[in-house]
């Protein structure tokens, strides 16, 4: 006996359809390793026709009252908190994270996040009208770019496609976004129940691979191409971007620095920085991957880290006591695998180093000491459960580690002198410093990085005008 697979498809100008060639790529439950849907694997054609529809539908939508947009996205916020039990199965069948934490950590944030650009869509303004020549008067417009084409990852495919749409809409854009080949289902169920609500054609959804997302940041039609993804993707949307000089939003890698000072709350400082390392499974831009601890502490630090890890557990979405769930895909396991495999000799695995099981992609809770600045661990982002620990001697070498890295996201300092804490935030070169915490986001502030990290915000009314433009009108007044 086999079990039919669902069928997930695009939406595209208010309607779902299969991709136009009909081809199909196979969905992955990470949990269980098994097959359980079919994604149309769209062609030029569909995204062709997401573009046209997306194109005709600006218009209307641009000049849409900014009340007129507030009033659909607080109904988008009020339909995802009515069916939030169904957008939970889909991410979870997406994902294999825990039920209870997607229930709790996920939905009220991108509920709220809709709410605040369903609030910014009423602050659409320039600056006040003045005189700064004789006879004329200057205004500033600010007005929506255009058609967004836009990417989302797979380690928050719900919530990553809300930092994209939210904005987008709010500001009077129309929408072309693709999910992660690994994880369409929730974005096709957000696509059904926006679609109830936004005219046709303002918002779409193309299911596909890399091939699909180049498509459609290389098509004429859209004004800005917005990805949240790897350094790597977001160097080729750039350079495809760069062609016909488009708009680039780009939210990318992270290593984020946790500085641990020697005056530091050790038990809490623990707590906090495992939750913040190993939550979602480490697969977070900003998680706290990379611990520097002050050289008169380490090994007591590292040994309540090696503790917090052993204790800390991975497995199924329905199991109430696990903080995470798999890795997303199997190229993932394979890539954290290969990141301890390849540990030099100088390193010890103070925890975990291995798989979880021979069912899903699991992955142990692990940490690992003994690391040197130019190790590759410490470098490159390995986007798993793994935190590393490196020893400083002073503020001066704490900085020089910290910054020592190619990505500049997030970071954190953990001290209870107030001036040494306002030192090292001025000094980190990190989009995001945290104090004696590590990863909370508000909806009203920033989010997003330097270097290798990307350009652009997320969130904020910083985000909020990443998605518009702006003009200055001149008029005589004779």
């Amino acid at each position: 006996m086999t079990t039919e697979l669902r069928r997930l498809r695009n939406y595209i100008n208010g309607e779902f359809r299969d991709a136009a060639d009909g081809r199909t790529i196979d969905v992955v439950n990470p949990a269980t390793g098994e097959v359980y849907a079919t994604s149309p694997l769209s062609g030029q054609a569909d995204v062709d026709a997401a573009m046209e529809a997306a194109a005709a539908a600006f218009p209307a939508w641009r000049d849409s009252t900014p009340s007129e947009r507030q009033k659909v996205l607080l109904k988008i916020a009020d339909a995802f908190e009515e069916r939030a039990e169904e957008l939970i199965a889909a991410e979870v069948e997406n994902t294999g994270k825990p039920v209870a934490l997607t229930a709790s950590e996920e939905i009220p944030p991108m509920v709220d996040q809709i709410r605040f650009f369903a609030g910014a869509a009423r602050l659409l303004e320039g600056r006040s009208a003045g005189e700064y020549m004789e006879g004329m008067t200057s205004i500033v417009r600010r007005e929506p770019v255009g058609v967004c084409a836009q990417v989302a990852p797979w380690n928050y495919p719900m919530m990553m496609a809300v930092w994209k749409f939210a904005p987008a809409l709010a500001a009077g854009n129309t929408v072309v976004l693709k999910p992660s080949d690994t994880t369409p289902a929730s974005t096709v169920l957000m696509a059904e129940i926006i679609g109830q609500i936004v005219p046709k054609g303002v918002f779409n959804v193309v299911c596909g691979d890399r091939e699909t997302g180049k498509a459609m940041v290389e098509h004429p039609t859209p004004a800005m191409a917005s990805i949240t993804g790897s350094v790597r993707a977001g160097m080729q949307v750039a350079e495809s971007a760069a062609k016909d000089v488009k708009r680039v939003h780009l939210e990318l890698g992270g290593k984020a620095p946790v500085v641990v000072f020697e005056d530091t709350d050790i038990e809490k400082a623990v707590e906090d920085i495992s939750v913040a390392g190993f939550f979602n499974a480490g697969q977070d831009c900003t998680a706290a991957t990379r611990v520097l601890v002050h050289e008169s502490i380490h090994d007591e630090f590292v040994a309540a880290l090696a503790k917090a890890a052993a204790e800390t557990k991975t497995g199924q979405p329905d199991d109430e006591d696990v903080l995470y769930g798999p890795l997303n895909n199997a190229n993932q396991l394979k890539q954290v695998t290969g990141f301890i495999d390849r540990l030099p000799a100088h390193a010890k695995v103070e925890a975990g180093g291995h798989r979880v099981g021979d069912k899903g992609y699991f992955y142990a809770p692990t940490v690992v000491s003994g690391l040197k600045q130019d190790d590759e661990i410490v470098q490159n982002e390995v986007f798993g459960p793994v935190i590393t620990v490196q020893s400083f001697t002073d503020e001066a070498q704490a900085l020089e580690f910290a910054n020592g890295v190619e990505y500049a996201l997030a970071s954190s300092v953990w001290t209870k002198d107030h001036a040494r804490a306002m030192r090292m935030s001025k000094a980190l070169d990190f989009g995001c410093v945290w104090i004696n915490t590590h990863i909370p986001l508000v909806a009203e502030m920033p989010h997003g990085g330097y270097k290798k990290s990307g350009y652009g915000k997320d969130l904020s009314a910083y985000g909020f005008e990443d998605y518009t433009r702006i003009k200055h009108v001149m008029t005589s007044l004779g």
